[in-house]
């Protein structure tokens, strides 16, 4: 009986102590997220992450204001052709034919970092700007860095109007929203994500809906 009462005692220990290093941990994740996009910075290339009309248009903004060479948006669906991207922002038409690569493979975050990493050797670049949402550009940085240790790489955060990262405490969706992505950074950090991304030797395949799943 004694036996049994260490035992639970030891298991609500390790429970607590978890629980404290869990929610600490999501802390300091939160507090890594950028509140801002910065001052632009120059680059050889840039990439955005598919997952919302707003990452291409930045993206494109910056290319278009000379900030690097060439734009890389991966994880475009197969089936999206490259006339409706063109059209989502202002003088796509122009922009995309010239200086513009679609990736069509990647599935996840891990699956752009591949994509990606292919294409900055195909073009020897040593510099490279990542577009993508706040919230996921802790988890982006940590693959890109992973799959390219030896390139530079420049944050441009864009952020949802619908999202209250400075009083996320106070907002339902912000908090399940950070929650979720809190987990997957850590499955980023201890290398389980991207179990799709496995396959990314080929790269990839056409048998999904979406555009990317970060």
């Amino acid at each position: 009986m004694i036996a049994v009462i260490r035992a639970l005692k030891f298991g609500l220990i390790a429970a607590g102590l978890a629980g404290a290093l869990f929610a600490g941990g999501f802390l300091l994740f939160v507090n890594t997220i950028p509140r801002d996009s910065g001052a632009p910075q120059a680059a050889e290339g840039i990439v955005a992450l598919t997952g919302g009309k707003a990452r291409i248009g930045q993206a494109v903004r910056l290319l278009a204001q000379g900030q690097a060479k060439r734009l890389l948006i991966t994880g475009v669906n197969p089936s999206t052709k490259a006339s409706e991207l063109q059209r989502l922002v202002p003088g796509g038409g122009e922009i995309f034919p010239c200086c513009v690569d679609l990736g069509r493979a990647a599935l996840d975050t891990r699956g752009n970092a591949l994509e990606t990493s292919r294409w900055v050797e195909k073009h020897n670049f040593t510099s490279l700007i990542v577009v993508t949402s706040s919230y996921h550009m802790p988890r982006a940085l940590l693959e890109f860095a992973r799959a390219m240790p030896k390139v530079h790489l420049i944050p441009y955060a864009v952020f949802a109007p619908n999202l209250r990262i400075e009083s996320w405490w106070a907002h339902d969706g912000t908090r399940r929203l950070l929650f979720f992505e809190y987990v997957k950074y850590l499955n980023a950090l201890t290398g389980v994500s991207g179990v799709r991304a496995a396959a990314m030797a080929g790269i990839g395949g056409p048998g999904r809906s979406a555009a990317s799943v970060n």
